[in-house]
């Protein structure tokens, strides 16, 4: 993509939808992990990018735009699971599933287990382990210091590890 910064609004368009283009996918993947199901990703996704879309002008370099994109990302998500007005409801049974391959039911019983997880460390989870993240980056994007971040880290591993225990991770080693 040749970034161009500010200028002209028939240019800026096209330079959005070119990135939106090449980034819709990954933000749906980082959005499912965050909430777990994938009507709400895209739901995510388009708001994230209705919000890039109205900052466009003002971002002047295009490696700011996917930082700027993921914290809106992950700001929408916090938010919604805080707004009392939500009426779905988590449960933490999962729909009966066809038979499946083994690494298709480790990833299930991931996706699961990171679904019980608090909004705030499964989005500390996501963007560190998921997304690959600096600490400090994490704590950027989600407005916290970079010792809480670490802290989030290893209680929500902590968690994973109580919820999946030993065996399931010997069968994902084995994988």
């Amino acid at each position: 993509m040749g970034w161009t910064g500010r200028g002209d609004r028939e240019r800026q368009d096209a330079e959005f939808t070119e990135y939106a283009q090449a980034r819709a996918a990954r933000l749906r993947e980082t959005a499912y992990l965050l909430c777990g199901d994938w009507h709400r990703a895209q739901d995510l996704v388009q708001t994230t990018l209705s919000r890039v879309y109205v900052a466009w002008p003002k971002i002047e370099r295009a490696e700011a735009v996917d930082a700027y994109a993921r914290r809106v990302l992950t700001n929408e998500f916090l938010g919604y699971r805080r707004r009392r007005s939500s009426s779905e409801r988590i449960t933490d049974e999962l729909p009966e599933t066809p038979a499946s391959t083994e690494q298709h039911d480790l990833r299930l019983t991931l996706l699961e287990a990171l679904g019980r997880l608090s909004p705030g460390r499964r989005a500390v989870v996501v963007l560190r382990y998921w997304e690959d993240h600096s600490v400090e980056t994490v704590a950027e994007m989600l407005g916290m210091s970079a010792s809480a971040v670490k802290s989030a880290s290893l209680r929500a591993l902590s968690e994973l590890r109580t919820m999946l225990g030993a065996e399931f991770l010997a069968d994902l080693a084995a994988v």
